[in-house]
């Protein structure tokens, strides 16, 4: 970009919090269900298409597929359906304009794009990010035993991730984000995980200490360590993933001088940017967010930059299971940061240089620094 633009659709990007897209074709309750991040559509709720992500998709996804702005719900389901699934990713994706994903591969409700499928679609390039609760049960399901738990995550989360970008934790899911930040000892994370294996059934990593340790593994191999925070579907108590209940874990682990990255974070993105301020080692996004408030995400992506520094915030999409939300997610990035950046040169707060700078910095330079992607 020499000049500004307020659309930046020509900003690189890397997208890194992401997932994969779902292949096959869906019915219009399938396609409506990845609108929310509910179960599904209520039937005492109406149709997601009269949502903020219904909305936007209806005004922007049509034209990928040969139709004009704002096409009937019915209409566009139809299109899609004529043209198949992977034809409607491909080019979904491909109008993106993001080179690089960052794929937490550990969510697999159902066959999904893996990294390098759906790099192929996008024309771009994909590393996985490794989830480590999921990882965990793996190990703790091979009968390793509580005594010798500690030393073989530890051996496998090396082996798993030597080509990975990072690794994510899910606490907020299980416990919520209130952990201590000391490192817990050997035996103190054997008797967490012999609690976990007497408990008998499905093995689900729900332990504080357990969270903690699987966290400091990841610190201990240097790789960015990602935290779903704020917004998320209805397995999350909301209450307990305000990032600031991170802030003992984040002082602890500060030292170490790997990077932290608070993911989502709506609503408490404001609460983010004062921890990517005061914490050296911690980024911030509002992936997910951005394309579930649609005509809003403006305004939420300004408000997480009244205090996170800019060379703090990543951006990323957050996205499961449908290509039009990988456009959306993209394209209302682009055009919120765009404006925000616009003004600011309009109102002699920062000069056109600064605003392209900046725009470079948050749409890949933060991450390509952050995850040493370069």
């Amino acid at each position: 970009m020499s000049d500004l633009d307020p659309d930046l659709a020509g900003l690189p990007l890397v997208d890194h919090h992401c997932h994969g897209l779902v292949r096959r074709d869906l019915t219009r309750a399938e396609f409506e269900s990845m609108l929310t991040e509910a179960a599904g559509p209520s039937a005492l709720g109406g149709s997601l298409f009269d949502s903020q992500v219904g909305l936007a998709v209806r005004r922007w996804c049509p034209p990928v597929l040969d139709l004009p702005a704002h096409a009937p719900a019915a209409e566009y389901l139809d299109r899609r359906a004529e043209l198949g699934a992977d034809e409607v990713n491909r080019r979904m994706l491909t109008a993106t304009g993001t080179g690089t994903f960052l794929l937490d591969t550990g969510y697999l409700p159902e066959p999904i794009t893996s990294p390098a499928q759906l790099a192929a679609l996008a024309g771009g390039r994909a590393r996985e990010v490794v989830r480590l609760e999921a990882l965990a049960e793996e190990v703790l399901a091979e009968e390793v035993g509580a005594a010798g738990f500690a030393e073989r995550f530890r051996t496998r989360l090396a082996a798993r991730t030597a080509g990975a970008a990072g690794v994510k934790s899910i606490a907020a899911y299980r416990v919520g984000l209130g952990l201590e930040g000391a490192r817990p000892a050997d035996a103190e994370v054997a008797r967490a995980a012999d609690r976990l294996l007497a408990g008998g059934g499905r093995l689900r990593v729900a332990d504080p200490v357990l969270h903690r340790f699987l966290v400091w593994c990841g610190i201990d191999l240097g790789l960015p360590v990602q935290f779903h925070v704020g917004y998320g579907d209805a397995d999350v108590d909301l209450h307990r993933c305000d990032p600031l209940l991170l802030t003992d874990l984040l002082r602890a682990t500060e030292p170490a001088g790997v990077p932290v990255m608070l993911l989502h974070n709506y609503p408490f993105h404001r609460n983010a940017g004062f921890l990517a301020q005061v914490f050296g080692h911690v980024f911030v996004d509002v992936g997910l967010a951005t394309h579930n408030v649609g005509h809003r995400s403006g305004a939420v992506l300004r408000e997480l930059l009244e205090l996170a520094p800019f060379g703090k915030v990543l951006f990323s999409s957050g996205v499961f299971g449908l290509g039009e939300l990988y456009l959306l997610g993209t394209l209302l990035f682009r055009r919120g940061l765009g404006r925000y950046l616009a003004e600011g040169v309009a109102e002699d707060a920062w000069t056109t240089a600064d605003a392209v700078r900046v725009a470079a910095m948050i749409g890949a330079g933060n991450a390509e620094r952050a995850y040493r992607l370069s």
